[in-house]
């Protein structure tokens, strides 16, 4: 506790030896007939005095392992107008009485004790901050605090593009704009509410006002979002934006599972492979990211490594929630009610020895939380374009916007499934499997005339024996190791039958379950990324490109899936395809089962398959 009596003594001769502001920062009069200097200009000159002349951090802010906490971040509400997936359950929290709450006037009496101890970033957050009516007169009132140098918030940007021009006026510095998907349809999944377009506007308004960078963070689930990290790294190039990716940490309701979480170093592998120049930033003292930039490119991206690589040995920062509790780790339970104490009409001593000896208690790391993630799953690193779901076309109504409008044009009609054909090899019996109970008096059934029509290009024919069995019969994977990689696109198809109630309940979205038609096309791009790990003999392939595309065909009360995958590689695509229709499929019927059991699945076939030594197929 040395350090506090030399801190305020230090302060003392400060104040003494000239006329100065409370900084201790000396105050020079202008002479006679000379103008005065601007207010900007005097503030520049006392932070630079400041930084200068600093005295001793506060002992009441310094913990056992000597961590000084200069950031402190406060929660002015816990509502939010979002239910995001990763954050809070779908019924959202139960909330604090307001009576409960810090009033404004609590919560700058606490900024103040702070910031007068040496914190120099105050942080802005939730719930979610910008739905409080009167965050823009506290961010004036933080703004007047002397030795705080940053004020930022962090929101979901529903709300920004409408107040951000009075919370920079009013003092607003810094900005961090939740953000986890650039694909419309998906946005609503993930948060469970419309507003995709308004967080945009919020992000262009930012930088429209000069903030740079602005910084967006963006959440990484395995399954959900993993495959837009290229698409967020390419806003970068033209905008002054720091994409933050942040491993998904655990909070209670958000049913966290060590299967959902996509490493950084996963992350990292992902985005070299595409910009293998990628470049790291150095790092700033006390940062949680690792950055790095994309040479030629404005912005830049980085990753907040909570769970695989903790920074808890340079963490400065502490919180205050809602209701006035000090937290000294987001992730432990100890918490000191400052509200009650202040309630009490504790003097600003007592007040500090309180947040000291909180501080003081701060353990080293957050226990129980750091995760051995040689068991977590393999990378999957597929990539989709801007629109990877495809919700394009489906039926006119307003949760889909302009951007996703586009009818796929294909498989207009239903025909009969064709059944191949197989053989074990040359004069080896056959094996069928058909759904009539004598196939003697259905001479259709596995009839190599019952095919439907194709067309091949190139070489080679298809092959007369089956490639997945070594010369004894038994199952075994292809060897690819040999082939040359080449650029590979298999389309294929599915038809549900939904029959006229079903059918009429998609349509308008009055599914209890929700939107059947959004959610089997989340389904498909996933069971695409994971085909390898449901068909047994399949390669893993790093898809470039994964489409889902559902229309609505009204004559025959039925949706018509069309899948589409991409990939360069020594082997195709086409098990991806047809297996991210049928999941698709059985997705939709999932959804609809508690409406009708009389839904029909079929009609799934390859439609195209291009690439390979085979050739390319079209069927026609």
């Amino acid at each position: 506790m040395a350090a506090r009596p030399m801190s305020r003594m230090l302060r003392r001769v400060l104040r003494s030896s000239v006329r100065s502001c409370s900084s201790g920062a000396p105050v020079t009069q202008p002479r006679p007939g000379e103008p005065s200097q601007s207010a900007a200009e005097e503030l520049s000159r006392r932070r630079q005095f400041l930084r200068e002349h600093a005295a001793p951090f506060s002992a009441f802010l310094t913990d056992s392992f000597g961590r000084h906490h200069s950031y402190l971040r406060i929660s002015l509400t816990e509502k939010c107008n979002l239910r995001c997936q990763y954050c809070m359950p779908e019924e959202g929290v139960p909330l604090t009485p307001k009576a409960d709450l810090l009033t404004t006037e609590e919560i700058l009496t606490l900024a103040r004790l702070f910031v007068k101890e040496g914190v120099d970033k105050i942080r802005l957050t939730g719930g979610e901050p910008l739905i409080r009516p009167d965050v823009v007169d506290i961010v004036a009132q933080l703004h007047r605090l002397e030795g705080l140098r940053t004020i930022g918030v962090t929101t979901n940007g529903i709300n920004l593009a409408r107040l951000l021009p009075q919370l920079q006026k009013a003092g607003l510095s810094a900005i961090n704009i939740s953000l986890d998907t650039l694909v419309p349809a998906k946005f609503e999944f993930i948060v469970r509410r419309k507003g995709f377009h308004k967080v945009m506007e919020g992000i262009h308004k930012a930088i429209e006002l000069g903030y740079s960078p602005v910084k967006v963070n963006c959440v990484v689930m395995r399954g959900l979002n993993e495959d837009e990290l290229l698409d967020f790294v390419a806003l970068t190039e033209g905008l002054p934006l720091d994409v933050r990716f942040i491993e998904y940490m655990p909070f209670d309701g958000n049913k966290w599972n060590v299967k959902k979480m996509v490493s950084y170093k996963e992350m990292l592998d992902t985005l070299r492979q595409q910009w293998p120049e990628l470049e790291k930033l150095p790092e700033e003292e006390s940062s949680t990211a690792k950055t790095f930039r994309v040479p030629g490119f404005r912005g830049q991206l980085s990753f907040i490594t909570s769970m695989s690589e903790h920074f808890c040995g340079t963490c400065n920062r502490l919180r205050i929630t809602a209701d006035g509790n000090l937290k000294v780790c987001l992730f432990g339970n100890s918490e000191v009610s400052l509200r009650d104490h202040l309630r009490a009409g504790a003097s600003e001593e007592e007040l500090l020895g309180i947040i000291g000896a909180a501080v003081g208690r701060k353990k080293r790391q957050h226990a129980g939380l750091f995760l051995m993630l040689q068991d977590s799953p393999p990378a999957i690193p597929s990539i989709s374009s801007w629109d990877p779901l495809g919700v394009q076309g489906l039926r006119h109504r307003a949760s889909l916007s302009n951007q996703v409008a586009t009818l796929w044009k294909g498989c207009r009609g239903p025909q009969t499934p064709p059944l191949a054909q197989r053989w074990l090899g040359p004069g080896s019996p056959q094996r069928h499997y058909c759904s009539h109970p004598d196939s003697d008096t259905n001479p259709k059934c596995l009839s190599p005339g019952s095919r439907a029509p194709a067309t091949h290009s190139g070489s080679l024919p298809t092959s007369d024996q089956l490639t997945h069995v070594d010369t004894e019969g038994r199952a075994a994977m292809v060897d690819v190791g040999g082939k040359p990689d080449t650029e590979r696109v298999a389309v294929a198809s599915a038809m549900v039958l939904l029959g006229p109630v079903a059918f009429r309940l998609v349509q308008e979205n009055r599914l209890k379950k929700g939107d059947a038609l959004v959610v089997a096309q989340l389904a498909g791009v996933q069971a695409a990324k994971l085909t390898s790990q449901l068909i047994p003999l399949c390669h893993h392939v790093a898809l470039s490109h994964v489409h889902v595309r559902l229309e609505l065909d009204s004559t025959r009360h039925a949706v018509v899936i069309q899948a589409s995958c991409r990939a360069r590689g020594p082997t195709g695509v086409e098990m991806e395809a047809l297996t991210s229709a049928a999941v698709a499929a059985l997705t939709l019927y999932d959804m609809c089962k508690a409406v009708s059991r009389d839904i029909v699945l079929g009609d799934i076939k390859l439609i195209s398959k291009t690439g390979g030594q085979r050739g390319d197929f079209h069927r026609t």
